[in-house]
Order: C-alpha cells, then sequence, then structure tokens
C-alpha cells in the first residue's frame, strides 16, 4: 500500500479548493453574461421609444415657438390699435368736447328763457337778518311771531 503525505493531501486539498472556486466563478460570469444580454435589450428598446419620442418633443416645441411668435405678433398689433384709440378718443375730446358743452349751456338757457322763470322757480321765503351781539326789540319779536 502506498502512504499519503502530508503534501499531497494539501495539494490535493488545494486542487478542490480551486475548482470549487473556479466553478463559483463560471456560474457568476454566466449570470453577469445573462445581465448584460437583458441590460443590451432594455438599452435597445428605450432607444427604439426615445428617438421618435424625442422627435415628437421637437415638433411640439417648434409649434409652441410658432405659436408665441404669433401671439406676440397679436400684442404688439393689439397695443397699437389701444395707443391709436387712445389718441383718437384724446382728439374727438378736445376738438368736440368744448363746443358741445357750449351748445348744451346755450340750449338750455334758451329752454329757461322760453318756458319762463315762474313755473319752474319756488317762491322765495322772506329773508332773514342776524346781527351778531345785538337784540332784537321785543316789538319786532312779537310782530314776527304773528306773521
Amino acid at each position: 500500500m502506498h502512504t499519503v503525505s502530508g503534501g499531497e493531501v494539501a495539494g490535493i486539498l488545494v486542487a478542490v479548493f480551486w475548482a470549487i472556486l473556479v466553478s463559483f466563478l463560471a456560474v457568476a460570469l454566466a449570470r453577469l453574461a445573462q445581465t448584460l444580454k437583458a441590460t443590451t435589450k432594455l438599452v435597445a428598446d428605450v432607444t427604439e421609444q426615445a428617438v421618435p419620442l424625442l422627435a415628437d418633443a421637437s415638433s411640439a416645441v417648434r409649434s409652441a415657438q410658432t405659436q408665441i411668435d404669433r401671439v406676440d405678433a397679436i400684442a404688439s398689433d393689439v397695443q397699437e390699435v389701444t395707443s391709436n384709440a387712445s389718441a383718437l378718443s384724446t382728439t374727438v375730446a378736445s376738438t368736440f368736447g368744448g363746443p358741445l358743452v357750449k351748445v348744451a349751456a346755450f340750449g338750455y338757457g334758451v329752454r329757461r328763457a322760453l318756458g319762463g322763470r315762474k313755473d319752474e322757480v319756488p317762491a322765495k321765503s322772506p329773508r332773514r337778518t342776524v346781527i351778531v351781539g345785538r337784540t332784537v326789540p321785543a316789538t319786532r319779536r312779537a310782530k314776527r311771531k304773528k306773521d
């Protein structure tokens, strides 16, 4: 029979350890390869979907810019119309305002003159004159109470 020495046992143990280590590394590399394949497929799918989405987003941004340019043009036109209307209003007010007021005042005066003043104006009550610091004589007070 053949006896096994301590060095041979150590060599066998190291060989078994290396075989187990290589097996674990092979399994880990196989799983890593599967993960890389799945990641590659996912990136390809995302790229296929992202490119049309980016094209649509770019088109939407261009369309929005066109609409903003139109709104800006409309706003500037509205501002110009507003300033023109303000200037026209000022011109009309200064041109026709004064003469219209004068014509209205003249018409009112003519109506008053032709319609007669007595019907429109109520009779005035007699005015009382008050003099501060003086006493009205009793005869005048009595006379006023009778009226």
